[in-house]
């Protein structure tokens, strides 16, 4: 299997090594994510939340304000500002030193919460589509940044996703914005294929078969499929059952070289991550 040659992304001045897959735990402060267990409304319910993802041995915790599940209502940069500064406040107060990235692709709402919030990482679904401010901020703000594969918006991008070749598309795509990233000096670029945005449940399993390809880039690869649709539509079961299904698809990943999972189940996923790390340790010995 190709290794990845840059190991390392720089987190407010510390580096950490994504040499073994690191895993992303989801906070969501959103009243309506598609995943009704995520969703963490009261102070309580956050900051218990938020102990669970550092006890379950997440290396990051991914907030978000603002729900990208298909169909989606939008949200005014005022409210999902507000609903940051006040999930931030209670996580910063529980865990000062967690390493943060906000789920956001508002460049205004990017840089509040870097600057207020010392957030290390901007996890941006739109890869600046629905903010031409957002790359110029990145570079600004210094950070590494996330970037997603989407056709469309949240609030249409189900509605009749079609490629006339998915995986070339998708590969332009990248290369022309991470051409642009590199232009402005944005340092440290993880990639995600963006299961489930904009894609129907045979464009995701496409993705997948061929996730190992995205090393081409060399740069580190985020795989978000937690209890998505292209688990429980094809099982014909609920995001509520569909954990099973999660960590199947997260362990696919790793094999196809997945640097970060972002997941809702934390425990499952960093259990995973030890069981297929352990295996390719073995099977490193044997090369040998």
């Amino acid at each position: 299997m190709e290794t990845l040659k840059v190991k390392y992304i720089n987190v407010n001045g510390t580096l950490l090594n994504l040499s073994t897959p690191c895993v992303m735990g989801i906070l969501n402060i959103t009243p309506d994510s598609f995943y009704a267990g995520s969703r963490m409304q009261t102070e309580m319910e956050i900051a218990r939340r938020v102990e669970q993802i550092s006890r379950e041995g997440a290396g990051i915790i991914d907030i978000g304000a603002y729900s990208s599940r298909p169909d989606a209502e939008d949200v005014s940069a005022r409210e999902e500002m507000e609903r940051l500064r006040r999930g931030l406040a209670i996580l910063r107060r529980i865990k000062p030193d967690a390493v943060v990235s906000v789920d956001t692709f508002r460049a205004d709402v990017a840089r509040m919460c870097v600057e207020e919030f010392g957030v290390a990482i901007i996890n941006d679904i739109a890869a600046g589509e629905m903010d031409a401010d957002m790359f110029r901020t990145v570079a600004d703000l210094n950070v590494p940044y996330i970037m997603m594969h989407m056709q469309g918006t949240p609030q249409n991008m189900q509605k009749h996703p079609h490629y006339d070749n998915l995986l070339k598309e998708v590969f332009q795509y990248f290369a022309r914005k991470v051409q642009q990233l590199r232009d402005l000096g944005v340092k440290d670029i993880i990639l995600d294929p963006g299961f489930g945005f904009g894609k129907t449940v045979e464009h995701n399993y496409e993705l997948l078969a061929h996730l190992e390809e995205f090393r081409i880039f060399e740069l580190p690869l985020l795989a978000g499929v937690s209890r998505k649709s292209m688990i429980y539509r094809l099982l014909d079961i609920t995001p509520q059952e569909a954990l099973n299904g999660t960590t199947v698809l997260d362990t696919i990943c790793l094999l196809k070289g997945a640097d970060i999972l972002r997941v809702h189940d934390v425990r499952e996923a960093v259990e995973t991550v030890r069981i297929v790390e352990a295996m390719k340790k073995e099977s490193g010995k044997m090369e040998k």
